[in-house]
């Protein structure tokens, strides 16, 4: 299901690719057109519950490729690059929050509430009105307009000691 809409670029090549993917086993799991520096990029982030390899990202990229030349949905130049969530994902459609619910996450805001840009704690759920996390100091419920950007934090030390 497209999170961003008709009218934005990211959204539309949701719309033209996500047929696709489904046809090839992979979840969509989000997509964003960003400049970095002169250059634009569209990021295609894909998944399965049996994970990305490279292999599938290659696959997903030789499939879309075509539909993108054809659908010209963006006049610009670009890099296109196709990759999995990674253990870090960012949250984007109702779905992702459902499906990180109890796991650690961390929010960016648009504007510091209490002192803060950011609050870090577990994921509780979102609804239509806010984001709700458990932090050591007790539950907070961030407006979900004032989220930037949400995702997942991993415990990178516990991987460490192994």
């Amino acid at each position: 299901m497209n999170p961003y809409g008709k009218k934005n670029t990211a959204g539309v090549v949701w719309e033209l690719i996500e047929p696709t993917a489904d046809e090839l086993g992979y979840k969509l799991w989000n997509v964003e057109y960003v400049r970095e520096g002169a250059d634009m990029y569209l990021r295609v982030t894909i998944d399965s519950d049996e994970g990305i390899s490279i292999d599938d990202c290659e696959r997903m990229t030789r499939a879309i490729d075509p539909i993108l030349d054809e659908a010209d949905p963006i006049e610009d130049s670009y890099y296109l690059e196709v990759s999995s969530p990674g253990v870090e994902r960012v949250l984007v459609t109702d779905e992702h929050y459902a499906l990180m619910a109890g796991v650690e996450v961390e929010l960016k805001l648009f504007r510091a509430e209490n002192g803060a840009t950011s609050v870090r704690g577990i994921l509780v759920g979102r609804d239509a009105d806010s984001v709700t996390v458990t932090t050591p100091d007790g539950e907070v419920r961030v407006p979900r307009a004032n989220v930037a950007k949400a995702s997942t934090v991993y415990d990178w030390s516990e991987d460490m000691k192994k």
